[in-house]
């Protein structure tokens, strides 16, 4: 009992608030010639937030709470800290990242996504698709002439898959307007899709979709429809990291889980790849 009045009592930290912000970043990942994975930097997504409103905005740091639905002394020190990891990362030539933090993004408005009235640059983006159904699931996968497309940053378009109770409903396919990762997870977010399905990507964009809140199944080749249709029954083979290295040369594919002198994009020949078209001795997964 004693214990039990103790843990009653006992001060708990109180949650952290969420920081609302306009969008994902369009660009998510930097990093210079000889920049190291290990020593990365990692901006949250709040951070990025306080800079592009202070600093390329030009808000002061009381309309830059106010946007943001948080305290001043809150904006100050998520400001200190945004700055003093980016110049870590110019100084020293780290790989910057921007991924992560406790943040929400702004609610659609009229069919639009709310965003910063202070910001004239097309930061109200239409939302492509209407409102999603309930009990619905969202499943786009990267799209081109009925294939998976391999490359994610590459895709020309989605095509979306509305799912209930395990059948499709009907598709839709919507046209990559965006460049840039985070574009990209933000067209699928405004799309209100759930899952992803595609080749290969860097992990700029994982790490886009991930704060979009988007599951990826990765590896995948061939016919899109195909795809769908195996994740619908459980049999889809994926793979749980798939880092396209846009294919250095000298390099092999880096899209999906890689045996010697082969590509894990999909299904495999004795020798080669079945990722897509191929180039001579090389493999098609996008880039």
């Amino acid at each position: 009992m004693q214990l039990l009045t103790y843990v009653r009592n006992k001060i708990m930290p109180r949650p952290q608030k969420k920081r609302r912000i306009c969008g994902l970043p369009q660009f998510n990942e930097f990093s210079t010639e000889y920049s190291d994975e290990k020593d990365a930097v990692y901006l949250s997504l709040d951070e990025y937030e306080t800079i592009r409103l202070i600093d390329w905005v030009g808000m002061k740091q009381e309309d830059c709470a106010e946007q943001m639905q948080i305290a001043r002394t809150s904006v100050t020190a998520i400001y200190d800290s945004a700055r003093h990891k980016i110049a870590d990362a110019l100084i020293h030539g780290r790989k910057l990242y921007i991924t992560g933090g406790s943040c929400e993004i702004c609610s659609p408005v009229h069919g639009k996504r709310c965003c910063c009235k202070a910001d004239g640059q097309a930061l109200i983006q239409d939302n492509p698709m209407k409102e999603k159904g309930e009990n619905i699931m969202r499943l786009a996968v990267t799209y081109e002439n009925g294939e998976v497309f391999q490359h994610f940053g590459r895709t020309p378009s989605f095509k979306i898959y509305e799912i209930k109770g395990g059948k499709i409903l009907n598709t839709q396919i919507i046209e990559n307007n965006g460049t840039g990762h985070g574009a990209l997870a933000g067209i699928l977010a405004a799309a209100q899709v759930d899952a992803l399905i595609c080749g290969g990507m860097g992990m700029g964009a994982q790490y886009a979709l991930s704060d979009a809140g988007i599951t990826v199944f990765a590896g995948i080749s061939g016919k899109a429809d195909d795809a769908v249709y195996a994740f619908l029954d459980g049999s889809l083979a994926y793979v749980q990291q798939a880092n396209c290295n846009h294919h250095e040369e000298g390099e092999g594919c880096g899209c999906g889980g890689h045996e010697e002198g082969s590509c894990g994009c999909g299904e495999h020949e004795e020798g080669g790849c079945g990722c897509g078209e191929h180039g001579n001795g090389g493999c098609g997964c996008g880039s």
